[in-house]
């Protein structure tokens, strides 16, 4: 992605009058962000319920009674925390018996807020990458005002400070790994010419210490056409794994690994991912692959010894198989356990594998009903425990130390954030256009009635694979639960609720999917009675912001209000604007006359129209995201405007592509957001 704000491809025309509100830093631009800003924030401020709802959210954020979640490294589990009095935040550390306790004993590492005082800037802490295996030299990054591009710098984990003469990487986006003590592997901007046109490296250096950065070696260069390079150095005892990988687009990528002094091509599908552990090789699978006389599944997890595969050998052992309601969420790799994260119906199962002679065997983990379960490896150095989160809607989230076998230890859990007394969760499924069956989850009050007149919210996103699960959040309970509000979670096409092919099913031309299901749900829950149009509201962000966009421009009649998050609207410029032209593997070309045909029907900023009645939009964005240009919001607000619809619109000058980079400004954007909704769909 793009370091600085990215100025306007092409100059104002009459058909487009509002390209200089891409100008992110422009005094025109922010002058009608404030203007905005202050229109919206005190109409929603100013409703009696706001500042009570403020208050509340403000005491969730900064609660000490929080899960805080660690990373295990050597002796040390590290935590970054933030509160009220560390709104910058602390990266911190703690030992495991410590950590058992309910109120441990924790030693500050970094203090960002003193950072930022020190150095006078909005520093957002954004990571470290720790060098193995003794942990005493970190790189650590820190973003300006929560943006993607940061700078690196040495650390020193022994004295708790900055190395004097370290490594120091400027601000870009990019990745760094170490390779050794004295030698990174660096994939930043490095001048004119070094970046992709979708605003991420395409060269990746080998840098030595002590010698200038403009010195360092290049390992390897792709195309500016390509979405960007990344490097990744994974340790082991007595295995090193260096793995390069050139990403052609989005969803496809040339894979690399150092054996000696050689760089090998790993010949796998573009398409598929891989991971190394142990002297395997696990690929995971987004398509059909027959290879070796044999024909592996999409959604499949299968796995071969490395060595064998780098000899030129293609047999491989299945782990995982889907079927059609099952998918593979993800895996972790303990010291000698495989575990196995696994939807069935958008329902959690965990699968422990163990290599036994020489057959993967699997065992069921028992786990609690109607909640997402979540699977982490410890230490997968030393040890075959794990971490396993339990959540749902209406349970608060507890932390767990597992053992192969099923036992679990508690070791942390969230207390009640809200009164979840008569509320229950219903899985239903609606009908979308082409007769696909579509889940989604609604949590309600015991005994609602099916009037149509209770307030509504459902939420989507639809992309990039991610599923949408259940997840306990006090922000939702506190702000719309515990008044009688009906939240609905949808798991429409283009997640990865039933693994790589029901993303695929929306990728480009079939786009159109991910809206009709959105709509197919919400025309389900008005059939059920649930609500009606005069009380549904929609609610996404980024791709979400998209889908909000696409529904109300295609079907405004179905909603009453409509919440639109740091999103892409203007899909004819989409890919001209910072990361964007990374994405068009999901969305297509905007360029190319076949791909806009299609993108064309559905793209918000070019189908809002004048004259047609549309629900009430509340959109926000942040003038630090790198990664979705504020310009969407920003200009979808104008032309609204300028055509006499009603729209609100708040932009926080930090956050980046979030909330928000502290407890205070996240509790604010949420108290507008639900002030709103409230307001509208009551």
């Amino acid at each position: 992605m793009m370091t600085h704000a990215q100025a306007p491809a092409t100059p104002p025309t009459p058909d487009d009058p509002y390209l200089w509100l891409e100008d992110v830093t422009g005094d025109k631009a922010l002058a009608w962000v404030k203007e905005q800003d202050a229109h919206s924030s005190a109409e929603l401020e100013a409703r009696p319920e706001f500042k009570a709802l403020h208050e509340r959210l403000l005491q969730i954020y900064n609660s000490h009674d929080r899960i805080p979640y660690v990373a295990k490294r050597g002796d040390w589990l590290y935590n970054f925390w933030q509160d009220e009095k560390n709104p910058r935040g602390l990266w911190r550390r703690t030992t495991m018996d410590e950590y058992r306790k309910a109120d441990p004993a924790w030693e500050t590492v970094l203090d960002i807020d003193a950072l930022d005082k020190a150095e006078n800037t909005n520093w957002v802490y954004k990571g470290s990458n720790c060098l193995y295996p003794g942990y005493d030299r970190c790189l650590v990054s820190l973003s300006h005002g929560g943006a993607d591009a940061v700078e690196v710098r040495e650390f020193d984990m022994k004295t708790k400070s900055f190395v004097k003469d370290g490594f120091v990487l400027p601000e870009s986006k990019g990745d760094a790994d170490w390779r050794d003590r004295d030698t990174l592997y660096i994939a930043r901007d490095f001048g004119p010419g070094s970046m992709t046109t979708s605003g991420y490296p395409r060269i990746v250096k080998e840098w030595k210490r002590g010698t200038p950065m403009e010195d360092a070696k290049t390992v390897s260069e792709g195309k500016e056409s390509d979405v960007g390079m990344q490097v990744s150095v994974v340790d082991e005892p007595g295995r090193k794994y260096e793995i390069l990988n050139r990403d052609i687009t989005f969803w496809e990528s040339e894979k690399t690994l150092r054996v000696g002094d050689k760089w090998v091509p790993v010949e796998i599908p573009r398409d598929a991912r891989m991971a190394t552990a142990d002297g395997w090789l696990f690929i995971d699978l987004k398509t059909e692959w027959k290879v070796g006389g044999s024909a592996y599944p999409a959604g499949a997890l299968i796995a071969t010894n490395l060595d064998d595969f780098l000899a030129g050998k293609r047999a491989f052992d299945v782990i995982f198989k889907p079927t059609p309601r099952t998918a593979l969420q993800g895996y972790s790799v303990t010291k000698g356990t495989l575990l196995l994260d696994i939807l069935d119906n958008v329902r959690s199962r965990v699968v422990e594998v163990r290599r036994d002679a020489g057959k993967w065997r699997e065992t069921d983990v028992p786990v609690p009903p109607n909640a997402h379960i979540g699977v982490s490896a410890l230490d997968r150095d030393t040890s075959d425990d794990y971490w396993t989160t339990v959540t749902g809607f209406t349970e608060p989230t507890t932390l767990y130390l597992a053992r192969p076998g099923g036992a679990r230890e508690k070791v942390k859990s969230l207390p009640a954030q809200f009164d979840a007394k008569g509320l229950v969760t219903a899985q239903y499924e609606a009908t979308s256009k082409d007769g696909t069956k579509v889940p989604y989850f609604v949590v309600m009050r015991e005994g609602t009635k099916m009037d149509g007149k209770n307030p509504t919210i459902l939420y989507g996103y639809g992309g990039y694979e991610i599923s949408m699960l259940p997840s306990y959040s006090g922000t939702i309970g506190s702000a719309w639960l515990e008044r009688g509000g009906v939240w609905v979670l949808s798991n429409i096409r283009g997640g990865g609720e039933f693994g790589p092919t029901w993303h695929t099913q929306a990728l480009r031309e079939g786009r159109h999917r991910t809206h009709d299901d959105f709509i197919a749900v919400a025309e389900d829950l008005e059939r059920r009675g649930l609500s009606s149009p005069k009380h549904l509201g929609i609610m996404g962000g980024s791709q979400g912001g998209l889908l909000v966009g696409a529904t109300f421009t295609q079907r405004p009649e179905l909603f009453k209000a409509v919440v639109c998050q740091v999103p892409l609207l203007d899909m004819k410029r989409f890919n001209k604007l910072l990361a964007g032209a990374s994405w068009q593997g999901e969305y297509g070309n905007p360029d190319v006359p076949g791909d806009w045909a299609f993108i064309s029907k559905y793209s918000p900023y070019q189908n809002v129209v004048k004259g047609r009645k549309y629900p009430r939009v509340f959109f926000y964005t942040s003038t630090r995201d790198d990664r979705v240009h504020p310009g969407h919001a920003r200009k979808m607000v104008a032309k609204m405007e300028a055509q006499g619809h009603d729209v609100l619109y708040y932009e926080n000058t930090e956050g980046g592509h979030a909330a928000g980079t502290t407890p205070a400004q996240q509790a604010y954007m949420w108290a507008l957001t639900y002030t709103f909704l409230w307001n509208e769909l009551r």
